[in-house]
């Protein structure tokens, strides 16, 4: 069997790859893949927690070394990345006529790093509220090594940091990694305030022009998505505003569908398991599936 599964005939899939679509990144785009960009936003997680994403263990008296060496490798792999996906982006007429590649892509790089700091306080207070949030809860290091939506929502800042500097491609990349790990699809175009919390997670779905604010918590099977991706005409609604919002300090149990770009759900609302909202919900007001109204 070994030997004529070696000695097929591979030549039809052999003129497939060279000459059909599908096989190799178009257009000169560079980034190996998806896997070296798995492996640096690992890199990133371990940057911001390295007592839980490093490959190895960390001293504390080699923080400083150990977060140094890091970041030089980090600068080197992502700069090259994020100017190859800003190329490619120049390539494909995406309005950057006269645009320095080298220089966004330099300035994308050192925003990331900077912002670093501010990323790793906001996942504190993620995991905090993840603490506070779930009785089942008894340690930090509980929540931090086995909780999905850690990973989930610190790619997502990860990414939505690179999304908002304008970065192509490399903030999807990311987030679907988290998503095909997780179950946790996070847009990183999404808007999320402090404090986020995902109970469970699986199957959680928040889109592109979301905004979330500060203290909500969302269970799993929570989709916040659009009532329709496209226009009266049947054209994609690109650019325009197809998501809710959901103010602060609200929950949404389990399994229940917001959509709409028009829809608000107001502060402190409670949002009941199987309900489906294409309205907005008042501040307060609880929702339940049994009757539409609480």
């Amino acid at each position: 069997m070994d030997e004529r599964a070696a000695s097929a005939d591979r030549r039809p899939l052999e003129r497939d790859l060279l000459g059909g679509p599908g096989a190799f990144a178009g257009d000169g785009l560079d980034i190996a893949g998806r896997n070296d960009i798995y492996e640096i936003l690992d890199d990133i997680l371990a940057v911001l927690f390295p007592g839980y994403y490093s490959r190895q263990r960390v001293a504390r008296a080699d923080v400083n070394f150990f977060v140094a060496d890091m970041l030089r490798h980090i600068s080197f792999r992502l700069g090259k990345h994020i100017r190859g996906v800003f190329n490619y982006s120049c390539r494909k007429g995406a309005h950057c006529e006269g645009c320095d590649c080298d220089t966004r892509a330099r300035e994308s790089l050192v925003s990331l790093i900077e912002r670093l700091p501010e990323i790793r306080s906001m996942l504190l207070d993620d995991i905090s509220a993840a603490q506070d949030g779930d009785p089942a809860a008894q340690f930090f290091d509980e929540v931090m090594l086995s909780y999905p939506c850690v990973e989930a929502i610190a790619t997502y800042r990860i990414a939505h940091q690179l999304y908002t500097l304008g970065v192509p491609i490399i903030p999807r990349i990311m987030s679907e990694r988290a998503h095909s790990r997780t179950g946790i699809d996070i847009h990183p175009g999404a808007q999320i305030g402090p404090r986020f919390f995902i109970d469970h997670g699986t199957g959680v779905v928040i889109g592109e022009t979301c905004r979330i604010g500060a203290n909500v918590k969302v269970y799993q099977g929570v989709t916040l998505g659009a009532t329709s991706p496209f226009d009266v005409n049947g054209k994609p609604r690109v650019g325009q505003k197809r998501h809710p919002d959901i103010e602060d300090d609200v929950i949404i149990y389990a399994n229940a569908t917001i959509l709409g770009g028009s829809t608000v759900i107001g502060q402190g609302a409670i949002i009941g398991g199987n309900t489906w909202i294409t309205k907005s919900v008042p501040p307060g007001e609880h929702v339940y599936s049994h009757d539409g109204r609480g």
